[in-house]
């Protein structure tokens, strides 16, 4: 580029990206190709996003300084935010909530699709139309331009556009968050950290039609609060709204632990922990930057991250094999590392009977388990005697995922308490939130639910379920129990035991994404998504649960 003007290398230099990143990406929705999508939706304007094919171009090849990929479009491509609309899960629990109420159909999957195929729903929005989500499925059908945004789950250009206003209000939440216009110019905006320069804002213009503009915003926990608190409305046998459950309070949460109140700890910190600097951030003239946030959302389900690569094929699932093992692996160390505690006191055996506590801290800035319903948390004890025989056991999970002892999973209409004290092999800790119908009555039906019947999830430090609003409350027995605080639980086992000593206690928090009832209740329902992903649970269900923390103490005393 040796003689040209520096705006004609600026011209060049934006070609020569532009044609590198066709070039990477492969088949893209351009402004030319947009406005015949489909027949149908001629009328819908895909210029709104991007695929993220678009993006990856420019924010693949990234390196730490130990050598580290850091990639973020091959961190989030393996995310289960990248798989939001091909979940099989979600897709049975849409398809169960229709036929539950059959009249409101088309307003279920406009709300459900909110946060699971974001893009399409607004672009329909946008055309006055309601959100779909079974004219998208199967996935891959097709490769139609609004299709592949169907796929493109919560993507590049859906987040990065999420605009400050109204951010932490309710106004705000099940994804109502607020997109600018276009302006005249086309430009659409698309936030981020850093400012830059006009030469590399034409560069991001020429490749994706959007142009960067920093924004402190997207590094604000408000950000992901739009999305992660869900209130649903509770539907009658008519459609009618009778009542509403605050199903997904993660934000809220938060805010009433120490996380938010004295640490300044965002949901970022914990769901994108930095890379130190000096790092480029994009492969395509980027600057050195102080530290990277990575796109690798670790949360918590590394079950349906193994099912979506064990089933691929069926799901249309694109990423590569290694790398959703490589996330799922990810996710199991954060549970296990970042997630909570246990601690054993020294037994104490007495008259055939063993006595110890069990001391449970959540290390999570929020309940956990946290988020949609069917995730739960248990202990799983074992008291062994001097010929490693069981001689105390409660909390097995068997072979189907179900918990040994669980009223939950033994009978859909009742449910296991919270337990102060366990005495006997019948009982067992679990963590969790279970909700019922306005008669009061156990449901998995997230629109039939009015209420909260049980929610001892655990709470994160400094949380105080006294001056807790009643969203985030606590509900049932663990009200009322004083060792069920802020940061934990301790639970007092007395309990028999048989054989010689000297007796080995081991315990387990194991957590569960997908509980056993949850799934099981889907297995009445006469629908394909339904029995597909009831299949997809049994061929998994050994691999469902994870071991978030163990410990294991010996007393050594004989029995008297």
């Amino acid at each position: 580029m040796r003689g040209l003007s520096r705006s004609n290398r600026i011209v060049a230099i934006a070609a020569t990206a532009w044609a590198l990143a066709l070039f990477t990406a492969g088949p893209r929705a351009t402004d030319q190709q947009r406005p015949a999508a489909t027949a149908a939706n001629a009328h819908r304007d895909l210029s709104l996003f991007a695929h993220s094919d678009d993006c990856v171009a420019c924010h693949n090849n990234l390196s730490a300084a130990n050598g580290e990929d850091v990639s973020i479009g091959a961190s989030w491509r393996s995310t289960i935010m990248a798989h939001s609309s091909r979940d099989p899960y979600w897709q049975a629990s849409v398809r169960r909530e229709a036929i539950d109420h059959p009249s409101r159909s088309a307003d279920i999957q406009d709300e459900c699709a909110a946060c699971h195929m974001p893009m399409p729903r607004r672009i329909a929005h946008a055309a006055g139309a309601k959100g779909e989500v079974f004219s998208h499925l199967p996935i891959a059908r097709d490769q139609s331009a609004l299709q592949r945004l169907a796929g493109d789950g919560v993507s590049c250009t859906l987040c990065h556009q999420i605009a400050p206003d109204g951010l932490g209000t309710r106004d705000n939440f099940n994804a109502n968050f607020v997109m600018k216009p276009t302006p005249p110019d086309g430009a659409r905006p698309i936030y981020g950290n850093h400012e830059v320069d006009a030469g590399r804002r034409t560069i991001m213009h020429s490749v994706t039609g959007f142009q960067q503009e920093a924004a402190p915003h997207i590094k604000q926990s408000e950000l992901c609060a739009t999305c992660h608190t869900l209130i649903t409305q509770a539907l009658g046998p008519d459609g009618a709204v009778i009542g509403e459950l605050h199903e997904q309070m993660n934000f809220q949460e938060w805010q009433h632990s120490d996380y938010a109140k004295t640490d300044q700890r965002s949901c970022q910190s914990c769901h994108m922990p930095a890379v130190a600097g000096p790092i480029r951030i994009a492969s395509v003239l980027g600057d050195e930057r102080d530290s990277l946030a990575r796109h690798s959302f670790v949360g918590g389900n590394a079950h349906m991250l193994r099912l979506l690569n064990r089933f691929r094929n069926e799901l249309g699932v694109t990423a590569p094999a290694s790398e959703l093992e490589a996330t799922a692996r990810t996710t199991i160390r954060q549970l296990q590392q970042d997630t909570a505690t246990i601690r054993v006191s020294a037994p104490q055996l007495a008259s055939g009977r063993l006595a110890f506590d069990v001391e449970v801290t959540n290390l999570t800035g929020h309940k956990f388990p946290t988020g949609y319903p069917s995730r739960r948390a248990w202990l799983h004890v074992t008291v062994r005697d001097a010929r490693g025989r069981i001689a105390f056991e409660s909390g097995a999970i068997s072979e189907a995922a179900s918990i040994t002892g669980n009223d939950n999973d033994r009978d859909a209409a009742a449910y296991e308490p919270h337990y102060e004290e366990i005495s006997s092999a019948d009982q067992v800790q679990i963590y969790e939130s279970i909700i019922g119908d306005r008669a009061g009555a156990v449901t998995t039906g997230l629109l039939t639910a009015t209420q909260y019947l049980k929610d001892n999830r655990l709470l994160p430090r400094g949380f105080d379920k006294a001056t807790a609003a009643p969203e985030i409350g606590v509900f049932g027995a663990a009200s009322t129990d004083r060792d069920f605080a802020g940061g934990g639980d301790r639970v007092r086992y007395r309990v028999p035991v048989s054989g010689d000593g000297p007796h080995r206690v081991e315990v387990e928090l194991r957590y569960q994404a997908i509980g056993f009832r949850w799934a099981a209740n889907l297995e009445p329902i006469k629908a394909d998504e339904a029995a597909r992903f009831v299949s997809y649970y049994k061929a998994t269900a050994a691999g469902s649960s994870v071991v978030v923390a163990a410990a294991t103490v010996t007393v050594e005393s004989r029995t008297p």
